[in-house]
């Protein structure tokens, strides 16, 4: 079973992110779930992202590096939307990673480093759709990730939704999410 540093998105530690988590824990997994919000909830994402803004995205990053340091290397990396940005970083620099998984967000690789790590596996996940993920360039940044690691794969959902995975958001799609699930438990389950 793997272990999986789960970090939320713009909203913060929803009941949704929580959710997800203990489905992961139901799998078997050991799942950490740390909040890079300290406490604030926020109801819309527009908030969320004022807050993470005025604390700086490099201090939501530094939460995440943080919460990791007293963790085992061998962990999964596993981020929602804004949560990608300390995921994806620890993946690409944290030595020992065992894979990671980007839900709705990711950013080119030359944004921690020059290359993905050698034998760190990859899922990539977003609506095709969505003005977030691939209006803004985080669906580029996934299919470049893809053509260049071996061992990398992009999934698209029919949708406009942002956040679709989070069962406590408006945004929910339950058919794109229990997807989006299976395909995660299937990753984590590959992991040795």
């Amino acid at each position: 079973m793997a272990e999986v540093l789960v970090f939320h998105h713009g909203h913060g530690l929803t009941v949704g992110v929580r959710q997800f988590a203990e489905q992961l824990r139901r799998a078997g997994h050991t799942v950490h779930v740390p909040d890079l919000f300290e406490g604030q909830v926020f109801d819309s994402l527009g908030e969320g992202m004022d807050y993470a803004e005025d604390a700086a995205f490099g201090t939501v990053i530094a939460r995440g590096t943080a919460a990791a340091e007293d963790l085992p290397a061998e962990l999964v990396y596993l981020g929602f939307s804004l949560g990608v940005l300390p995921a994806q970083k620890l993946a690409q620099t944290r030595s020992g990673a065992k894979g990671a998984l980007l839900l709705e967000a990711c950013v080119p690789v030359a944004e921690f480093g020059g290359a993905w790590p050698h034998g760190v596996p990859v899922q990539v996940h977003g609506m095709d759709a969505d003005p977030f993920f691939a209006g803004e360039g985080d669906v580029d940044a996934a299919r470049s990730l893809v053509a260049t690691v071996a061992d990398a794969e992009l999934f698209l959902y029919p949708g406009d939704r942002h956040l679709f995975t989070d069962s406590s958001l408006p945004s929910h799609d339950e058919h794109a999410a229990t997807q989006a699930t299976d395909r995660v438990l299937d990753f984590l389950d590959r992991i040795e």
